[in-house]
C-alpha cells in the first residue's frame, strides 16, 4: 500500500522502540505514519531483515528503514536490506539512492535523499556520504538541480537534515520554494518537537510543498523505555489535522 498522507499532504515519521510500540504509534496516527526501525540497531543485516519483517507484518509495510542518527556509514545496511524488505520508506544517503533503488526492485517505495542545509538559502549540502562529508569543501547544489539529480537516481524526496529545529529558518523556506516548484516532496528532520513543529510545517506548507514527511524523533521518546510516547503522536496528528 502506498504512504498514507492526511489530507494527501502530510505523513508523520517517527521511531517504534518496539514491535508493540509500533503498533500503538499506528493506531493513534490513523496509519497516517512511517514507523522507524534503524539498521544501526542491528548487528547484522541478516539480523535486521529477521526483526524488521515482524514489523512489517504489525504495520501493514509502513516500516521507514532507517540508518541511525543520519549515520551515512549505514548506507549499505539500508541498500541491502532493500532486497528483502520491501518497506514503503527508506531513509538513504545521497550517495547510495540509485543503489537502493536497484536493490528493492520497484518503483513503488518511497526513497529519500539525505541532504544537508549549507550555510546559504537555495543551495544544498549533497556531500553526505561517509567520505564525502569529512571533505574540506562541501558539495553545494543549487535546489532545483539536486531535485533533478535526486528524481534521475529514483529517489521520491529531500531529506534535509540536520536542521536543528529551526536554526536553518531561510534554507528551510528555500528548500521548501524548490519543492514546490519541481512538486517533489520533502522531509524536514533534526531538533523538531511539539513546540516547534506547527512553525516548521507552515513554512513548508504555506510556501506549496506538495506532500511533506516531518521527521520527529528523540524529543517524543521516553527516556526510561526507549518508546515514542503515544500521547506526543495524538498530539502531532491533531496539529496536523488543524493545518491541512
Amino acid at each position: 500500500m502506498p504512504i498514507n498522507y492526511y489530507n494527501d499532504r502530510v505523513c508523520l515519521n517517527v521511531l517504534g522502540g518496539s514491535l508493540q510500540n509500533a503498533a500503538d504509534i499506528y493506531k493513534a496516527a490513523e496509519g497516517h505514519v512511517e514507523v522507524g526501525v534503524l539498521t544501526a540497531d542491528y548487528d547484522t543485516v541478516e539480523a535486521a531483515i529477521e526483526d524488521m519483517s515482524k514489523y512489517m507484518d504489525v504495520l501493514e509495510g509502513n516500516l521507514s528503514v532507517g540508518l541511525g542518527g543520519g549515520n551515512p556509514n549505514q548506507w549499505r545496511a539500508v541498500a541491502e536490506v532493500a532486497k528483502e524488505i520491501k518497506a514503503n520508506h527508506f531513509n538513504q544517503a545521497f550517495c547510495a539512492v540509485s543503489a537502493t533503488r536497484a536493490n528493492v526492485g520497484n518503483d513503488e517505495c518511497h526513497i529519500n535523499a539525505m541532504v544537508g542545509p549549507s550555510g546559504t538559502p537555495g543551495l544544498i549540502k549533497i556531500s553526505t556520504g561517509p567520505l564525502s562529508r569529512e571533505c574540506a569543501e562541501p558539495a553545494l547544489v543549487p535546489a532545483d538541480t539536486l531535485i533533478a539529480i535526486v528524481k534521475e537516481m529514483g529517489g521520491n524526496s529531500l531529506k534535509f537534515f540536520p536542521m536543528g529545529g529551526l536554526k536553518v529558518k531561510e534554507e528551510l523556506k528555500a528548500v521548501s520554494e524548490a519543492c514546490a516548484r519541481q512538486d517533489f516532496i520533502l522531509e524536514p528532520t533534526g531538533g523538531i518537537d511539539l513546540e516547534n513543529f506547527e512553525e516548521i510545517m507552515r513554512i513548508i506548507l504555506d510556501a506549496g510543498v506538495p506532500k511533506v514527511i516531518p521527521h520527529v524523533y528523540s524529543s517524543i521518546i521516553d527516556k526510561a523505555t526507549g518508546d515514542t510516547r503515544i500521547e506526543d503522536v495524538e498530539r502531532l496528528l491533531a496539529m496536523v489535522k488543524a493545518m491541512v
